[in-house]
């Protein structure tokens, strides 16, 4: 029979609905019967596309002797840790505190009151790897509760008090400025790779809101090492197999330090990053290759991870057929079926594949060994031919790849993910010229504000046409992100508005008046403590993104509210700063923001007529990343909101730009060369 978590909507819970373990999800009921029961709470935090979430559940949850022993001696509860963000959060941080270190599945033991007094990631069936064996730590937890309850207790409640002590933060000076961006360009370069690019050793995740704080450092210092260090990482991590060699996009780490085997799931959120940060670093230092890794990653995300209607689902599996990575492996055979015996030699070489693979079983991750100039000289043929000869082959073994039983996707449509991914669309849309991008972007906004806004109010998750969970402060803070990027590349002044709503929505539900925002709204439930999402982590935190945000506003609006509050995050987040800036990397670049002089700029005119696209190409052409642009003749005018297009409609006919600083303008100029001149000036 199926448990509790058959009604839920959740991919990630509905997979473990056929478990004998009588799952409960996360609300009160299950705490209520913890108390009624005086039983400790068996916390398991996951999500659908993690790989050893799966080897738990085949190993332990599947078992019926396993489940009796949960079903016993405890009340079990699962969590999508995408769906309650917030309860991952505040357990991840406690597992942290008690471990050193952390990841999912995440497996903790609760007080009934929902206090944590032990806890893990993935605990294999019998003892291995020094982690204890399930079974026996069942077992172990049952009898300690048994016998010694109180100290446990009060072990749990040693806890929660370091629990609230890190929701505040650590101490820190004034709010940081030029010095914290120096000592983050050196830590930076001390940890940085030099063969394989990336930071640290394996396993090795895509470092891309540092490799964007360094693509700011290169702009604002033209240090050589910053471009260095930027370009290394993008070129390794797009030749190895990390990146999907044939249908493009990227896995979500390598295990290895050189980018080559990865963790086999496709994370939304990953993609959307790294397709900006490519986007950025192509129009920064103009590497054509750049703009071919962000284009095929958004092609990906279009293509396969899109439904009807718009928006973006939120991750692929890495498993299929049962296995992980099943469905992205080659050999010589299959290799030689999919592009034919006369292709397949050339194609080998290029990707590395081998009798012997890189993988398991023989098989062969695809990674790029071998440039067109060794090709050539190797099979006597010209570059042209080989690079046209490779362009059909990956066709091909796109086409013979889709025969595979694929892995699953998760199907929900998150508004934070999304907000990410629109983002990206927007600004590839401009980049690259690519009207489709930006349609991506239209729809996937315009479904968000259409059913996941109810007045001022955003909500996390639509799954089936349904919207629900309340909205994070990240769903705020990377949606008005999204709006304002969105805004630029369209000017939809509704995008603005909208905006501007919930921004101010954010501060209502969400601030603290220590500084900062908090991460969980009041009305989030079962919470032991209101946690405040201070670093980044697999996505950027919250509070980052927000300074961001504030400081953008505060150019557009002339509004000086917005940039003291930005302000109160920097203060609220230095102690960080200082002492750990890998975590804080989104937050340096609203610092880098904030210690430039942001050039405000104004475009006038008819969109669409060829003088006007001119000007706006330009705009998207420079490098330059802190500045806003408004247009000055939209349909529903942004009189009132922004100062800057008061007096600067179109003259004559012709379209013109305005490039201003603190809210005082050049001359105007109607000549693409000239704007570009005053941008990169």
């Amino acid at each position: 029979m199926p448990n509790r978590l058959a009604n839920e909507k959740s991919p990630y819970l509905l997979q473990h609905k056929d478990n004998p373990v009588d799952w409960y999800p996360w609300g009160p009921e299950a705490f209520e019967k913890a108390k009624a029961e005086e039983k400790p709470v068996f916390l398991s935090i996951g999500y659908s596309t993690c790989h050893w979430c799966h080897v738990m559940e085949h190993e332990s949850f599947e078992k019926e002797h396993v489940a009796q022993a949960l079903n016993d001696g405890f009340v079990a509860i699962k969590v999508d840790r995408e769906e309650r963000p917030d309860v991952d959060e505040i357990y991840m941080t406690a597992v942290q505190m008690m471990t050193g270190s952390g990841g999912w599945p995440l497996s903790l033991f609760l007080t009934p009151e929902g206090k944590p007094f032990y806890g893990g990631t993935y605990f294999p069936p019998d003892g291995r790897w020094g982690r204890p064996g399930f079974l026996s730590l069942l077992r172990s937890i049952r009898e300690a509760w048994a016998s010694r309850r109180p100290d446990l207790e009060a072990s749990a409640g040693e806890l929660l008090a370091h629990l609230c002590a890190a929701a505040s933060g650590i101490p820190g000076g004034g709010a940081p400025g030029q010095e914290a961006l120096d000592a983050a360009a050196s830590s930076c370069e001390a940890q940085f790779d030099p063969v394989h690019g990336g930071f640290g050793g394996a396993p090795k995740f895509p470092p891309a809101m540092r490799l964007e704080l360094l693509i700011r450092r290169y702009l604002r210092t033209k240090e050589e090492s910053a471009k260095r260090m930027v370009e290394m990482t993008l070129e390794k991590m797009a030749a190895g197999g990390m990146y999907d060699q044939v249908g493009g996009g990227f896995h979500r780490y390598a295990t290895d330090a050189r980018w080559l085997v990865p963790h086999f799931e496709k994370m939304l959120y990953d993609n959307a990053m790294l397709a900006r940060v490519y986007l950025l670093a192509h129009r920064a230092f103009g590497a054509t290759e750049h703009a071919r890794v962000a284009r095929e990653t958004l092609d990906y995300l279009v293509r396969e991870m899109t439904p009807e209607g718009g928006g973006f689902f939120c991750a692929q599996d890495a498993d299929s057929a049962g296995e992980e990575g099943t469905f992205y492996v080659w050999n010589p055979e299959t290799l030689a079926a999919a592009v034919g015996h006369e292709a397949a030699p050339i194609v080998a070489a290029r990707f590395g594949v081998t009798p012997e693979g890189n993988f398991e079983n023989g098989e062969t991750v695809l990674s790029v060994v071998a440039p067109l100039s060794e090709l050539a000289r190797r099979f006597g043929r010209p570059e042209e031919e080989i690079a046209a000869l490779l362009t059909d082959a990956r066709g091909k073994l796109h086409a013979a790849r889709s025969l595979r039983e694929p892995p699953a996707t998760d199907d929900k449509l998150l508004t934070d993910w999304s907000s990410l991914a629109i983002s990206a669309l927007a600004l590839a849309g401009r980049v690259l010229c690519e009207p489709r991008y930006e349609a991506a972007a239209r729809r996937a906004a315009d479904r968000i504000l259409e059913r996941c806004r109810r007045g001022d109010e955003l909500l996390h998750r639509e799954k089936e046409g349904r919207a629900d969970i309340s909205g994070f402060a990240s769903d705020y803070a990377f949606f008005v992100e999204a709006l304002l990027d969105l805004y630029e590349a369209t000017f939809d002044s509704s995008y603005v508005r909208a905006a501007l709503a919930l921004q101010k929505a954010l501060e209502d539900r969400f601030a603290d008046p220590e500084g900062g925002f908090f991460f969980a709204g009041e009305g989030h439930d079962g919470l032991i403590v209101r946690p405040k999402e201070l670093t980044d982590g697999a996505t950027p935190s919250s509070n980052s993104v927000a300074a961001s945000n504030l400081l953008r506003l505060a150019a557009l609006t002339g509004e000086e509210r917005y940039r003291k509050r930005a302000e109160g995050i920097f203060e609220t987040l230095a102690g960080y700063v200082s002492r750990a800036p890998a975590a804080v990397s989104r937050l340096l670049c609203a610092i880098d923001l904030a210690t430039d002089n942001p050039r405000e700029i104004v475009l006038s005119g008819e969109p669409g007529r060829p003088d006007f696209e001119a000007l706006r190409a330009a705009v998207f052409k420079s490098p330059r990343v802190n500045r806003v642009l408004v247009h000055a003749d939209a349909a529903e005018s942004l009189k009132g909101v922004a100062p800057l297009v008061v007096g600067r409609g179109a003259a004559d006919g012709r379209a013109a730009a305005y490039v201003c600083e603190s809210f005082t303008c050049r001359l105007p100029t109607s000549d693409p060369v000239e704007l570009s001149r005053a941008l990169d000036a």
